[in-house]
């Protein structure tokens, strides 16, 4: 245990070092300073130090019996998800959801024309990869919903920090985006679940799961939403400090709701965003815990997430030019369907052309949270590592196209 707790210093550490300066200079490019934190992981995983110095990568990344597909120790694991979790606790908490129900029939329709174009290409793209790309023995509707599903994924957390950066994450077109994104993503990952069901046989588990996300997000709309405002306004009306329990008892739900999806088959970081969501934004104890946790969360545990992922990812498979051809088809089907759905939905939505593309670009962002359906893909066996490292380039690319489109769009943005 001492070994393992040293190592996870150790990557943290450097983690931490190679993420902020990354950072720096991807902000001098024009970049937000996630996208080095993204690139950092990649860079200590075997895709960089791990070809020039095994050695040195296993210093930092033991290669662990858990672990059968990369070299991330549990623990690390383990803390980047929390960071993850608490975060977009903190864009749930961030998010005015009375600004998103003015615009809720247009969020709605670019939820689902974000999700349903790119799952549809993916999908047939899906079919000229499998002779080459699929692992032996998986059925070819398996690898194509996969594929389709890894396509129609937003990164929440990556969005939501380029959002910040640029300053929109409270404007109109921010609020838009954070909620289509949050929609997306919960179908997304019902859809993962149906993929889930379909692989292992299981097909009516996928409708429990949907079935089951329903009932928590009514729960949480109708029951939780008003016990806590109560409590809230208990708790402003109340002379002096926040008192120690009331933390406590923010803490307890935070993991209780991201429980509650995990436990269904959902991401942890629905339950955790939807609690955020329903918290009043502008009550005092929301404030306070926001300013306690914030820069722990996105300083520390945040890059962890970014980084695991990353290491799992390996770019020297990648050996020849039907490979890099492959990769280009997989980024310009991935823009197409994300990108163009979501652009079109927008406008007939009665979005502006500059804002509808805004949408379409702040959609296609995946980050590395996109990976984690393909994590989930390459532990049961419906992908394969090759695949696994052409979509990690897709997700880096089309997350780096989309702050040089939000600066030729030339949004403005919210005041300080």
């Amino acid at each position: 245990m001492p070994d393992v707790f040293l190592h996870v210093l150790a990557t943290l550490a450097a983690v931490l070092a190679l993420g902020f300066v990354l950072g720096r200079l991807c902000q001098r490019v024009g970049q937000p300073a996630v996208i080095g934190e993204m690139i950092a992981g990649i860079l200590l995983g075997p895709s960089l130090l791990g070809a020039i110095s095994p050695g040195a990568m296993h210093l930092l990344i033991p290669a662990v019996a858990d672990d059968p597909h990369g070299h991330v120790p549990w623990s690390l694991r383990a803390i980047s998800q929390l960071g993850v979790v608490l975060y977009m606790f903190l864009v749930g908490l961030d998010l005015d959801g009375s600004r998103l129900k003015n615009q809720i029939r247009s969020a709605i329709a670019i939820a689902l024309a974000g999700t349903a174009v790119p799952l549809m290409l993916g999908a047939a793209l899906a079919l000229w990869l499998y002779s080459e790309l699929a692992p032996e023995g998986v059925p070819i509707s398996s690898f194509a919903l996969s594929v389709g599903v890894g396509m129609s994924i937003t990164a929440f957390p990556v969005l939501a920090r380029i959002l910040a950066d640029f300053r929109l994450d409270r404007s109109d077109l921010g609020v838009l985006a954070l909620g289509s994104a949050a929609i997306a993503d919960l179908i997304a990952w019902c859809l993962l679940a149906f993929v889930v069901g379909i692989a292992q046989s299981q097909v009516g588990g996928a409708f429990i799961v949907g079935a089951s996300a329903g009932l928590i997000v009514l729960g949480m709309l109708i029951l939780v939403r008003p016990l806590l405002k109560k409590w809230m306004d208990h708790l402003d009306a109340r002379p002096g400090a926040i008192p120690p329990y009331a933390i406590t008892g923010l803490f307890l739900m935070i993991l209780l709701a991201a429980l509650a999806t995990e436990w269904i088959g959902i991401h942890a970081v629905f339950g955790a965003f939807l609690l955020g969501a329903v918290i009043p934004h502008e009550s005092r104890i929301a404030k306070e815990f926001a300013a306690k946790i914030h820069d722990p969360v996105t300083l520390l545990l945040l890059p962890a997430f970014f980084a695991t992922t990353g290491m799992r990812t390996e770019l020297g498979l990648l050996t020849d030019w039907h490979d890099w051809l492959f990769v280009a088809a997989i980024i310009f089907v991935a823009t197409l369907g994300k990108f163009g759905g979501t652009l079109l939905a927008a406008r007939i939505t009665g979005q502006s052309w500059r804002d509808s593309a805004a949408l379409g670009a702040l959609m296609n962002t995946r980050g590395l949270m996109g990976l984690i359906v393909l994590d989930i893909g390459l532990e049961m066996g419906v992908i394969s590592t090759r695949l696994f490292a052409m979509m990690v380039l897709m997700a880096l690319a089309t997350t780096l196209a989309t702050a040089p489109v939000l600066k030729l769009l030339k949004l403005p943005r919210q005041s300080d």
